[in-house]
């Protein structure tokens, strides 16, 4: 009889370590983790510089709070920066918790242009996070139920639906602000038009709005770059970031223009554990080891390798609906909606297979590979792919 509050479906499995690609349980059983975490792991488990870097900052200093200046903080803030083309930021500890200060900032916004109703448009079939503005953020009405009343000031439109934008604009002046994740990772890896992003930029340009990108499944080089808006030629006004910053180590930050920061000022927003002596070292060593190590180019690779397999040996299954890719954000949608099946299926995956993957949007297989796999490790994944939808 477990103490822990019954707020997942475990599966009856656990691991005691990790070693790249893969995972290890209290028996030595090796599975080849293709989830990482949830698009945390992305440059895989025990990597040596990361752990390096977790042991050294550990002897040294893990916490001072926010009241006195953080070097390590200061120096991941400069090189966020320079790699987002944007001007500054606040970090917190989690994704959702990035969520929310990007959602303050636009509260403020509002309240210095006199608008006392502001709302942010946000999309069908998102997902935002789990702390009240984060949920009611999210358009996913099942993980809402029982919440209410949640936070008001949110019009959801279909995503990767430009029209329904313009319409919005057209019948509210209160708009303030437009978040969308560059895929929706939750949503089944769905992926927008190719002019899509631009367009959003262009409509805030227009209308004075705020551009809110949430790639904290997307960014930091999940989808071939270092964040996806860059392969768009754009720049949103908010950035938000967590997951694979610190590959296990949890930190979350929101990156914004000059234009969209000056609204914070001491008092209006903080956090205890937010830029940690630890978490800041860790993520700078993150960004060096992907760096160093040439590993942007190296996702485009992988990419390449998987989209040629998926297409050539599991697209042509006949239980096959669709298979969608952005770098290494991988979603196979089959046809069958029959959700004990589909769960079966994936517990076969990681019991009998020894490949860590999941479902989401109900019948949709997702893979979030680490970004250090090889072509074998990807004939591996197929090959237990084909197996498994066979099944189907």
């Amino acid at each position: 009889m477990s103490n822990l509050m019954n707020t997942y479906n475990r599966l009856d499995v656990s691991f005691t370590h990790g070693d790249g690609v893969y995972l290890y349980d209290k028996k030595d059983n090796k599975y080849l983790d293709s989830l990482c975490g949830v698009a945390v792991t992305s440059i895989g488990h025990n990597h040596p510089q990361i752990t390096s870097a977790i042991k050294k900052q550990a002897t040294k200093l893990l916490h001072t709070s926010n009241i006195y200046g953080i070097k390590n903080q200061k120096k991941l803030a400069k090189k966020l920066c320079e790699l987002s083309g944007l001007d500054k930021v606040f970090f917190g500890n989690s994704g959702t918790e990035a969520v929310e200060a990007a959602i303050k900032l636009v509260r403020l916004k509002a309240y210095d242009e006199k608008i006392k109703n502001p709302q942010i448009i946000v999309m069908d079939n998102s997902f935002h996070g789990r702390t009240m503005g984060a949920l009611s953020a999210t358009g996913n009405d099942k993980i809402k139920e029982g919440f209410a009343p949640l936070l008001e000031g949110f019009m959801r439109v279909p995503f990767d639906d430009i029209k329904a934008i313009k319409k919005q604009l057209k019948n509210n002046k209160n708009i303030v602000a437009i978040m969308v994740e560059p895929v929706q990772g939750e949503g089944g890896i769905q992926i927008p038009a190719d002019d899509y992003l631009n367009n959003l930029r262009q409509i805030c340009d227009e209308n004075n709005l705020l551009l809110i990108l949430d790639e904290v499944q997307t960014g930091m080089g999940r989808c071939g770059s270092w964040f996806c808006y860059q392969q768009y030629d754009i720049q949103p006004d908010i950035l938000i970031l967590a997951k694979a910053l610190g590959n296990g180590v949890p930190i979350g930050a929101i990156v914004t223009n000059k234009k969209t920061s000056r609204f914070f000022s001491p008092g209006k927003h903080g956090s205890t554990f937010g830029g940690n002596p630890l978490a800041t070292y860790v993520a700078r060593a993150v960004i060096k080891t992907i760096e160093e190590d040439n590993i942007l180019a190296k996702v485009k690779v992988i990419c390449s390798m998987f989209k040629d397999k998926l297409s050539k040996k599991i697209a042509p299954l006949k239980a096959v609906k669709e298979i969608r890719i952005k770098g290494l954000m991988i979603g196979i949608e089959i046809k069958t909606d029959k959700k004990e099946k589909l769960n079966s299926i994936v517990k076969d995956a990681i019991i009998e297979h020894k490949l860590l993957i999941n479902l989401t949007h109900t019948n949709v297989i997702r893979l979030l590979p680490p970004f250090l796999l090889n072509e074998s490790h990807i004939d591996e994944i197929i090959k237990i792919l084909i197996k498994l939808i066979k099944k189907l």
